[in-house]
């Protein structure tokens, strides 16, 4: 695998050619660099970028934390088997299991699942439904929306009042999350609940790999970030706003960078934020890889300059299909050029898009000629004499493709 660690300084896909068609084609995704927040399965969904191309920096934005020794879930479990509840909801598959796999360990989990036999079984999502199935019982319902509200709303309908109802907990929520509050609107409809905790979410040990991903995301040196749960994003948005950089990276993410979801509730957070999500049609790790092997090379900046097609990364330039690799100071004058295809950008402009140069408009005389070196196309940035540089737009092309 290519995945970098959060120490990386440099971000470096290998080159190769660029496929811009069906997902089905191995380099796809070449040339991208993309950001993985999962902490489960995280490997798995790495290796299913790499294969159409992608370059993959990971950096668990989560971790989760079994609670199978909590006194408080035992409490829960106990209160369950000595008076069965009328319904039990079982948010996620991970979570279900772990409170059969505890009450096991506490010589339980038969009288438990007695217990459970004779309760009526709602399952948030098909992961929660497959959990459910393999301990042996069955499920009633299940919302297409894999959403907590349907599964609320379905209660409330049909009337909770005088009803005990477990509520298997899927971890703590934030500000970050808009969820209701599943269990108080209940006992406010007049349901008598038991929650259910079996994990909770933390955020990592060591935040320095999330501090990277957010700086590449500010920097532009992301292409995407993908996001599989509700509380990845929770503890992404508020590892940014501890460090105070929490705007940048929205700004990013509405701008440049693309937020790639799972589904629509891990999506509802930055949607709330106004960043823009896009999602697969299934809610699955599979179908987010496809998805984004669509959806990105669709994206990206493209336009013909100097006779060559030229597709803007964020940590490279494509051109003609081949990944160039280019010095951060030179991908920044091409970013600088790219947002004014054709029009002249002055020296003091470049300038100012190049960190630690000073004053010395010869730096930018020195990134441009890197650059023309490092793409292979010298007549893509074109020397206007004393007004600056452009990108030389052939006349086929003269409203190139936008980032978003």
């Amino acid at each position: 695998m290519n995945t970098v660690s959060a120490e990386s300084s440099t971000v470096n896909p290998a080159a190769g050619p660029v496929a811009g068609g069906p997902d089905d084609k191995p380099a796809a995704l070449a040339g991208f660099t993309i950001g993985i927040t999962a902490a489960r399965r995280a490997e798995e969904f790495a290796t299913l970028l790499e294969r159409r191309g992608a370059h993959i920096v990971q950096a668990p934005a989560i971790r989760i934390i079994p609670l199978i020794d909590d006194t408080e879930l035992r409490r829960a479990t106990e209160t369950v088997i000595s008076n069965p509840p009328d319904i039990t909801v079982a948010t996620t598959g991970i979570g279900f299991r772990g409170w059969v796999e505890a009450a096991d360990n506490w010589a339980l989990g038969e009288t438990l699942l007695d217990a459970l036999t004779a309760s009526r079984v709602l399952a948030r999502g098909p992961k929660a439904k497959g959990a459910i199935r393999a301990a042996g019982l069955r499920e009633e319902w299940s919302p297409e929306s894999e959403s907590s509200a349907e599964v609320l709303d379905h209660l409330l309908e049909e009337g909770v009042e005088g009803k005990r109802i477990a509520v298997q907990l899927h971890g703590a929520t934030t500000e970050w999350e808009p969820i209701p509050d599943f269990c108080e609107v209940m006992r406010s409809a007049g349901a008598e609940v038991i929650p259910v905790p079996v994990y909770r979410w933390l955020p990592p040990k060591d935040p320095s790999q999330l501090d990277r991903m957010i700086e590449l995301a500010i920097n532009g040196e992301l292409d995407a970030i993908t996001f599989t749960s509700a509380p990845a994003v929770a503890s992404l948005l508020g590892r940014a706003q501890d460090t105070h950089v929490l705007e940048l990276l929205l700004n990013a993410m509405r701008t440049r960078v693309i937020a790639f979801s799972v589904g629509p509730v891990t999506a509802a957070p930055l949607e709330a934020l106004g960043v823009p999500t896009t999602e697969p049609h299934r809610a699955r790790l599979g179908a987010l890889a496809r998805h984004i092997a669509d959806e990105l090379p669709r994206r990206a900046r493209n336009l013909q300059a100097g006779g060559h097609h030229i597709s803007l990364r964020g940590s490279c330039v494509v051109v003609d299909g081949a990944v160039k690799q280019v010095p951060p100071a030179s991908l920044s004058i091409m970013r600088a050029l790219a947002k004014r295809p054709g029009m002249v950008v002055s020296r003091e402009d470049l300038l100012a898009v190049l960190p630690g140069a000073g004053g010395d408009t010869h730096a930018v005389e020195t990134a441009v000629a890197r650059l023309r070196a490092a793409i292979g196309a010298p007549k893509v940035v074109q020397t206007v004499v004393k007004r600056g540089y452009r990108l030389a737009l052939d006349p086929v092309d003269t409203h190139p493709t936008e980032d978003r």
